[in-house]
């Protein structure tokens, strides 16, 4: 029996700049991708029904004016496909609902909570965001990460740890009220944590590199079909992206792309 076809679509354009290295991940893990600049989906020229795995890159979307993601979100909230079709945001929600499955990488886990896709509760509203850290700077640097093993998010499945690098100004989640935090905690949907050395999720700056609630670095939905994170998995797919590739003998295959193989596993096998 031939192997279910898995196809991938990675978003380009407006500032993003992840998409080749994403789009290399989900072929190492079996996809067959294209890249997509966000037009031709918005023309209609690009029906994103006719593929399984939707990758939101990271980058600057818009320069990051008015805020990381934000004019990405109303874009996606408010432009209608071809004109006068349905808008960007109910065309992935019906994605979503056919059992297809979206990862959103920094600008793309940006773009994910500020056109409320995630956490979804309600899908469409925002209740959550990702603002300026503490630090007050952009920061560059490898940080190690813990899973909720009871997530129910599908791209982090049998994972404990990882280690993975941050590249961003505006990275600290922040909910719209303690109840939205208590919901989240009680579903389950942070999926990853900023850690220290000893795996515990830290609230400690530089492992916590912008101060984000409850070390909170990365988020699913209800479904665990749609995740967002700020570290990008997409930059550690080789043992030579390890910043100390050179004095460690680590496997070929880098930490990130197990999110990327988890992604495609879960298309196939379910």
């Amino acid at each position: 029996m031939m192997a279910k076809t898995i196809k991938a679509l990675v978003i380009s354009g407006y500032g993003t700049n992840c998409e080749m290295e994403m789009a290399h991940a989900s072929r190492m893990a079996g996809a067959h991708t294209d890249i997509v600049h966000i037009s031709e989906v918005i023309s209609g020229k690009c029906n994103i029904q006719d593929y399984n795995f939707l990758n939101l890159a990271g980058g600057f979307l818009d320069g990051d004016d008015l805020g990381s993601a934000q004019v990405a979100a109303i874009r996606l909230r408010h432009l209608k496909i071809g004109g006068d079709g349905p808008s960007l945001i109910d065309e992935i929600t019906r994605f979503i609902e056919q059992g297809n499955i979206i990862l959103g990488v920094c600008n793309g886990f940006q773009t994910l909570v500020k056109s409320g896709l995630l956490p979804g509760i309600p899908r469409g509203k925002r209740i959550v965001s990702l603002t300026f850290n503490d630090s007050g700077r952009f920061e560059d640097r490898w940080v190690r990460l813990s899973v909720n093993k009871e997530s129910p998010c599908i791209f982090t499945r049998g994972l404990e740890s990882l280690y993975l690098p941050v590249r961003h100004g505006e990275g600290k989640f922040v909910t719209d009220s303690a109840e939205i935090l208590k919901h989240i905690r009680e579903q389950n949907l942070a999926t990853l944590f900023y850690s220290d050395d000893k795996g515990k999720p830290t609230m400690e700056y530089p492992m916590n590199p912008n101060g984000s609630t409850d070390a909170i670095a990365g988020l699913c939905d209800t479904t665990g079909r749609i995740f967002g994170l700020m570290p990008h998995p997409e930059a550690f797919t080789h043992a030579t992206n390890h910043p100390s590739w050179t004095r460690l003998d680590l496997p070929e295959r880098g930490q990130g792309m197990a999110i990327f193989d988890n992604a495609v596993s879960f298309l196939r096998n379910g």
